[in-house]
């Protein structure tokens, strides 16, 4: 956990509010979806380094990896058109954290989301709105909160909670510091990265989390698959 930098960010990285947010926000909605069945089973659907796992896997009965077969941590293996092997209605919950603007095709991904997940299932889905080009191993897609909403669903999902992370003001700062991070020299992004992150944190109050569901640097999705 000590070396994670996605569950413990760093103060001094650059990407320390939306980490912390981000993290703080995914393990509570799974804790209130586990809060009183602790066999569900839980898919991590692109999966990547499965930073949350060490915290999630205790929560649940059973948590499968899902991704690329490039990536050796996953137990389950898709390819770029995001189509699985596993079951019909298998899944309790569905993990998708920063998957979405990844996948070739968003329909596809979502339309597998739901074909494995139980009827009254839940996924958590978190994707980006404002953000700079991150490929791994591509980055196609960023979404306004109403083109979000409406993609979700369309594929036949029921939308319980839509929460935006960083609002205006503070993703403006993000894209501000990461232009400038490309021009710096590396012994400079520690002391910048921190003064640019508190900066960020303070301009994030100016916002309510009304302002901050409709315009954000990241949105985090709880949808369920409709019980008929």
């Amino acid at each position: 956990m000590e070396g994670n930098s996605r569950l413990n960010p760093s103060l001094f990285s650059a990407r320390y509010v939306h980490l912390t947010a981000l993290r703080d926000q995914t393990l509570k909605a799974i804790q209130n979806l586990v809060a009183t069945n602790k066999h569900l089973l839980l898919v991590d659907f692109g999966c990547g380094d499965m930073p949350y796992r060490t915290i999630l896997e205790p929560m649940v009965g059973q948590y499968i990896g899902v991704d690329l077969n490039s990536n050796p941590k996953a137990e389950h293996f898709i390819d770029f058109d995001s189509k699985t092997t596993l079951p019909d209605n298998y899944a309790d919950i569905i993990l998708s954290n920063q998957v979405l603007e990844h996948v070739d095709s968003p329909q596809g991904y979502l339309q597998e989301a739901l074909r494995i997940l139980k009827p009254g299932g839940s996924i958590l889905l978190s994707t980006h709105g404002y953000w700079y080009y991150h490929p791994t191993p591509n980055d196609y897609w960023r979404w306004t909160s109403a083109g979000l909403r409406k993609i979700v669903e369309q594929e036949g999902y029921k939308i319980n909670s839509f929460l935006g992370i960083m609002g205006l003001a503070a993703s403006g700062l993000q894209l501000l510091q990461d232009a400038i991070l490309l021009k710096l020299p590396k012994i400079m992004v520690p002391p910048f990265a921190l003064l640019m992150q508190t900066g960020i944190r303070l301009f994030d109050k100016i916002h309510s989390q009304a302002q901050r569901n409709r315009d954000a640097s990241v949105y985090v999705v709880l949808a369920q698959k409709p019980l008929i």
